[in-house]
């Protein structure tokens, strides 16, 4: 394992300072890669055998981001330990989006402190793929809550989780994951067979971290004095509904936490979709519920962050700088 101090330098790089643009950024790189070889594969394959192919683009993508941050902090070791654990931390801090996560939810929620519901739907369009022109407040707010609840996976506690298994080539291999999932992980004509591997991959990697996210938020409630036995009620009932094997428990756990109900129908160009509903409808959602909903992903953070630490020094036995 890395250094007791690498996962919590990287948590707090990204607290401080989140995705700077003067920062080249892997996932800009990974996209290109993913790019590159699917191109490669339709011009190389019929399609088929797009299905068998599509193995393959995990297996290159995701291999030779682990392969390649490995062999950087390997050469790095050679030349100082403290230049390989720094760059290590670095690497891992590009992985996790705490602040980003923070920030999009609160441009929201500062649009409806104003009133200036335009201005809300814009700063919700730009992190949500359904349509927002015509949404007032409480759908407002559900996007923003929804999109804060489910990233607190993808964004903090799985490449927290990855880094303490295997520290930033493991980290990183995890956001290749992630970036392909999104590239393409659909079930459309286009994805179906070539993006298949990549979409069950992505649902594999987050099975652990979506549950212990559940139980991070769990204490986060009792913490914050919320709804704790709501949470717990909400995951139990709802999480098993939604379309995602992982998204549904942080949902569920969040709505549960505030008394409010998230999910429902979304419009996507113009195509109505209904979500499962994740908790109990105590009331209408408001801006307000954003910042509680940060408030939950950040205790998340923090404990996982914690007890990420306190592993590593039990496994390294003992606080070790290098």
């Amino acid at each position: 394992m890395a250094a007791w101090w690498v996962l919590p330098a990287a948590y707090a790089l990204d607290r401080l300072l989140g995705d700077p643009r003067w920062l080249p950024h892997p996932v800009i790189g990974m996209g290109k890669a993913i790019a590159v070889v699917e191109a490669l594969l339709r011009r190389l394959c019929r399609p088929r055998h797009y299905r068998v192919a599509g193995l393959l683009l995990p297996l290159t993508v995701v291999g030779g981001s682990f392969a390649l941050t490995w062999a950087v902090l390997y050469l790095l070791a050679q030349v100082s330990p403290w230049l390989s654990a720094a760059a290590e931390a670095i690497v891992i801090w590009t992985t996790i989006a705490s602040k980003g996560l923070r920030d999009a939810g609160m441009e929201v929620c500062a649009q409806l402190r104003k009133g200036d519901l335009p201005a809300a739907r814009r700063s919700l369009g730009m992190i949500v793929g359904r349509d927002t022109s015509h949404l007032d407040e409480p759908e407002i707010a559900r996007g923003a809550v929804e999109t804060v609840a489910e990233n607190i996976v993808d964004a903090i506690v799985s490449p927290l989780f990855f880094a303490l298994l295997g520290g930033a080539p493991l980290a990183i291999a995890y956001r290749a994951v992630n970036t392909l999932d999104s590239m393409v992980g659909y079930k459309n004509d286009k994805y179906i067979d070539l993006g298949w591997a990549s979409a069950r991959l992505d649902d594999v990697a987050n099975y652990i971290p979506a549950r212990i996210t559940a139980l991070l938020l769990f204490l986060g409630a009792w913490m914050m004095r919320l709804d704790v036995k709501g949470a717990v009620r909400a995951v139990r009932r709802d999480a098993p509904k939604h379309p995602s094997p992982n998204s549904g428990y942080p949902e569920a756990a969040v709505a549960g936490a505030l008394g409010i109900q998230l999910g429902g129908e979304n419009s996507y160009h113009g195509v109505v979709s209904f979500r499962a509903h994740m908790g109990e409808k105590t009331r209408e959602l408001r801006g307000e519920d954003i910042p509680h909903a940060v408030g939950l992903m950040f205790f998340a953070a923090n404990v996982a962050v914690l007890l990420g630490t306190l592993i590593t020094v039990w496994v390294n036995g003992g606080w070790h700088w290098i």
